[in-house]
Parts: structure tokens; sequence; C-alpha cells
């Protein structure tokens, strides 16, 4: 699922990984329509040798496109002396008014609430949600009562449910990268299921994000658990899909999850943005700013793998849910499900032209009871780099008047005038290695001017409460949307700046050292399920999973080596800002600086 609205169109190769496993060279992955097309119909022909009708079913992610397969898929057939029956699984949906009606529960319309109309609440159903129950029965009697000679098509979202499941020979899945889903619904490319109706972006990407995209990724999972799946197909571009059969897919899985890895960042511009990354990473001149940096927000991001020297872009979600035990960790399987229960991105005001908004973020209460969502959502910035200047927001001032700030920013919001935050908000000096720590209800905010790495937890949608924005507009030229009713409930006004100071801001401290090496805690609380540390070496750095993954961030040096001890070549090398995941499956590794330079290696893991 996602819930990014502005993903800029670049994609960013340089995180590429190989898996390795015994044939992996001799490989093949089938690349464009015509082609994928010709591999599916030498395999239905062949069956069809041995029996008198053959059902095949293409399912895919929302937004995936079916009708060019489809089409050719069916040239081929015919031409062969086939009958073919292509159905559309959409037959069998619901009308599109009673979709909208049975899913406007979860897409409530307070704009006192929530003026922008962003939010909403999750739907936990499952894909029979969209079917009318006699039409879906007719659709069963149709593909079970073809005339001998005749392959059957059955394509669609949701073609994989499992009843149409049972009768199928074949069944193909198109996945789609969480950010060309999003570009496909802006371009009008795609709809939301079971509608054609027109709708603005911003609400086409609300009913995306609570019932499409996440009923979608419910029946993936448990296509990809069931090994039902035949062919497995990148549907990044409709224009060159690309195919792989399923056992090469599944050892590429199960080869990567014994490795470090690196997923695709996604790049956004902000009205805040900066120019750091941009200049790091050598982003498109075309990009007005880089605001957020989405390295490994896990319902956003990608994984490239070369699989026998062709690059195949599946999305994150789909790893971990092939790999959830081996990736995680049987500790955090067991309390967050398969779920990657962290997230991490950079958010850059480097040179920019403002702070980032006053915010704050919802507990796990909040969050279930009004989002339906799946906990809290803490958040922890790390100071990457700092110009002058910088400063980061964090708490209220010792002395200041919480209630009257937020008198202040609602009148605000009616009258335009402007408010004195710097009387009401605390703020500290940012210093580049500085760690705040931001449990869910604290307010705060990145200043302008500095890099900050910002790691999060479980929440998966992006829950945050503007409390104030400057009265400026976003780079459409719309208001920035407020959520002052929000947030007023979950602030914790308690939090000053001395609480600050001796709870969410404190001095590193020693956890584990060896020869030419130190790991220090830079950030630990008892609100927060994670913890944060510091690994700080010249030459080398040991390290073991035990049984959990972690998460690695370059964020001071030229380049390290990320090495599995049980094997050198199962090893990924990290420039300067690249993080990576090495997952729990891998247990004793070490890192090595290929600098000059002392490193300093950010690392995440779950207490």
């Amino acid at each position: 699922m996602s819930f990014m609205f502005n993903p800029f169109p670049y994609d960013d190769y340089s995180a590429v990984n190989t898996p390795r496993w015994e044939g992996a060279q001799n490989s093949r992955v089938i690349t464009g329509n015509l082609q994928s097309a010709s591999h599916i119909t030498k395999a239905v022909l062949d069956a069809a040798k041995k029996k008198s009708s053959v059902v095949v079913g293409i399912d895919g992610y929302a937004t995936a496109q079916f009708d060019d397969l489809v089409r050719l898929i069916s040239r081929n057939i015919f031409q062969a002396g086939l009958s073919v029956l292509a159905v559309p699984v959409s037959e069998a949906y619901k009308d599109a008014d009673v979709i909208e009606s049975q899913f406007s529960q979860y897409l409530p319309r307070d704009t006192d609430e929530d003026p922008p109309l962003l939010y909403g609440r999750l739907f936990h159903g499952r894909e029979d949600s969209f079917f009318d129950n006699d039409r879906f029965a007719e659709l069963l009697k149709t593909i079970g009562g073809a005339a001998a000679g005749t392959v059957v098509l059955v394509y669609g979202n949701f073609t994989g449910t499992e009843k149409i499941r049972e009768k199928l020979d074949f069944l193909a899945y198109i996945d789609v990268i969480p950010k060309n889903a999003v570009l496909r619904l802006k371009s009008g490319r795609a709809a939301n299921i079971g509608t054609s109706a027109p709708r603005t972006y911003r609400e086409l990407m609300r009913r995306s994000y609570y019932v499409d995209f996440e009923t979608s990724l419910k029946l993936r999972g448990e296509l990809l658990k069931s090994n039902e799946i035949d062919w497995y197909i990148a549907g990044n571009d409709e224009d060159n899909l690309m195919l792989v059969e399923w056992d090469v897919f599944r050892k590429a899985c199960d080869a990567l999850v014994k490795q470090p890895f690196r997923c695709k960042p996604v790049y956004n511009e902000g009205v805040w943005g900066g120019y750091y990354v941009m200049h790091y990473r050598n982003l498109p001149e075309t990009m007005k700013n880089c605001a957020w940096v989405f390295d490994l927000i896990p319902s956003e991001v990608s994984l490239v793998l070369d699989i026998g020297g062709t690059l195949v872009d599946i999305p994150f979600y789909t790893f971990i849910r092939m790999e959830a035990v081996k990736l995680l960790g049987k500790e955090s399987v067991a309390k967050f499900g398969e779920y990657f229960p962290m997230r991490f991105n950079y958010d850059d005001t480097m040179h920019s032209s403002g702070n980032m908004s006053i915010q704050v973020h919802p507990g796990e209460a909040y969050s279930k009871e009004h989002f339906d969502e799946l906990g809290r959502q803490d958040e922890s910035y790390y100071v990457v780099a700092a110009g002058m200047g910088a400063k980061t927001y964090c708490g209220f001032r010792d002395g200041a008047d919480s209630g009257k700030f937020v008198s202040l920013i609602k009148e605000s919001e009616k009258t335009g005038k402007t408010v004195p935050y710097d009387d009401y908000v605390h703020a500290e000096q940012s210093v580049p290695g500085m760690q705040f720590l931001l449990p869910a209800g604290t307010i705060h905010a990145s200043g302008r001017n500095q890099l900050i790495l910002e790691i999060g937890s479980l929440t998966v949608g992006s829950y945050t409460f503007k409390m104030y924005d400057y009265m400026r507009k976003d780079l459409d030229g719309t208001p920035r949307p407020i959520h002052s009713a929000h947030g007023e409930r979950v602030l914790e006004h308690e939090r000053n700046g001395s609480w600050v100071r001796e709870n969410l801001v404190v001095p590193p401290r020693d956890a584990d050292a060896g020869d030419g090496w130190k790991e220090v805690i830079v950030g630990e609380h008892d609100l927060l399920y994670f913890s944060l540390r510091r690994i700080e070496f010249l030459k080398a750095a040991k390290q073991d999973t035990k049984g959990k993954f972690h998460v690695l961030c370059l964020a001071d040096g030229e380049s390290v080596r990320v090495v599995s001890e049980a094997d050198d070549s199962l090893c990924y090398t990290m420039r300067y800002l690249d993080i990576i995941v090495v997952p729990a499956e891998v247990g004793a590794y070490r890192i090595e600086n290929l600098g000059s330079q002392p490193a300093a290696v950010h690392k995440t893991v779950l207490k």
C-alpha cells in the first residue's frame, strides 16, 4: 500500500541487489509483452494437448494493466487453432454505486476534523466484498462450463480469489511497485477498483490507500505464500512486462534474505525541500528540490533484483511476504505480524526556504480508534548534516502556555495571522550526530538548513497532524493541510524543554566494543520499541543480528562493505547516505571501511 502523493518520476538504479544461488547465472527473465505472451501461450498449448479445456487466471496488484497481455495471448491461442474465451473478472463485481456506498464508512467526509479529507479508516475486509454473489456464481459456471478445445482466460483484480483459483490450471500475477501505482493514478491511467467515476486525484488516492491497496495487499500475500503462482510478472512498465518463472522467483527471494540488501529510494519534492541529497546522489536537475527521500519506507519502496543479468523491480512488501520470518526474525513476526515494523527516510531542508511544519503524531489508541491503523506513530530525528543556524524543535518551551499556543494556531487558520511559534516551541541547536527521540504526542519540527535521518514506528500511513505551517502554500499553490483538531487531542503538553533534555535528547552511552571499534546507544526510551545506535570505527567492526534484523545507515564516511561472516560473497557495498537491511537470517557479519576517514554507521534494532 502507499500513502505518497507526489513521487518524482525518477528511477534510482544505484540500489541493485544480486541474489546468489546455484544456477542463478543461467536463470532467465522473459522481457517484453510479446515475449511474455508467447511464453505463457506455449505452456497453455502444451497443457491443451492433455486436457479438453484449460483455464488461465491473470491477477494483479491495484493499477495493474491486463488488456494488452490478454489480447496477445488470445491471438496466439486462436492462431494455434483453439477457441478462446476471455472473461474479465469485473463482470462479477457489484455495481459501482453499491461499491461506493459500502466503502463510504471508511472514507468519512468530516471537514471539521479533516479539512482536506486526507484520512479515513483502513478496510480490513477481503476481496469478496467487491463481488456480487449472483454474478460471481455465474462467473464460476462460465469458467467451468467451457466447451472442449477452449482456453478460458480469466483476468483482472482479484482473479486469484480462492473460489476462482480452485478452477485454474495456471495463474499469472502482475505486480506493480508503489511509486508506479501512484503515478498511474495521478496521470489518469488507472482508476479505483470497481468504478470508473471521475474524481480528484486526492479522492483517488484516499480510496486507494484505505481500500484498494489494502485489499490487494492481502490477496497478493496469500498468493505469494500459497506457491500457486506459475508466473510472476513485474508490470511496472505496461509496455515492457517482465516475466519470471515462479521457481526462479522463489529461489531469488530465498537467496536474497541471506545477504544485506538495499531498497530503491523514492524522491519527493516539497515546499520546504533542500538540496543536500540532490547533490550527493546526482538527482535530476528538473527536480525543484528534494524534501523527502524514502529510502526505506516499507510500503513505498521497491527492491531491484539482478536475475540472470536482467533487473527486475519488485515491491518491498512482496519480498517481505515471501521471507517474513527469515527477514524480520521470529520475535518481530510474533509481535508485529508480517509487517516491517520500522520506516526510514531523509528530511532535507539544507539551503531550503524554511522549516518543516510544526507537527505531532498519534499514539496507538488514537490511531486504532480513528483510523483502524496498526499502531502508534513514534519518530526520531538523527542529525546527519547541519548548516548555519540549524535547529530542531522538540517539546514546548519551559514556562510557555501550550494551551495558548493551540488557541493561536486555531485562530490563525481563520484569520491568516502568523503565530510566534519560537515563543512556545522548544528548540535545540542541531549538531551532526545528535539524536532526537519523538514519541507520539511530542510537538516537533525539523528546522531549515539540515539533513535529518527520520526513523519511525509501524504505522503504515502518514499521520502527521500539522499544527502550524507558517501560512504558506504548497508547491501546487493550494493551502497546506492542517489538522489541529486531531493534533490538539494527542498533544502531550507536559513535555517541555527540561523533560526533553532528560528523556529525548541525551548523551550517547557505551553499548559494545571490539578491536578498533565501539558501539554507542544514541537514543532509547521506554516509550519506543526500538534502539538507536552508532557504530564508530576506522577499519572494521563486528556485528551479529542474533535473530533480529538490523538497519544500517552510513551517516559519516565514504564507503563501507557489509559482509556475512558465513560467506564473503554475501555482501553489500554502501556509499555515504545509503540505508541497508541486514536480515535476521544473516547472523554474524562485519562492516569493513573502504575509505580513508573514520566511519560512523547508524544502526537501528528492535529492543
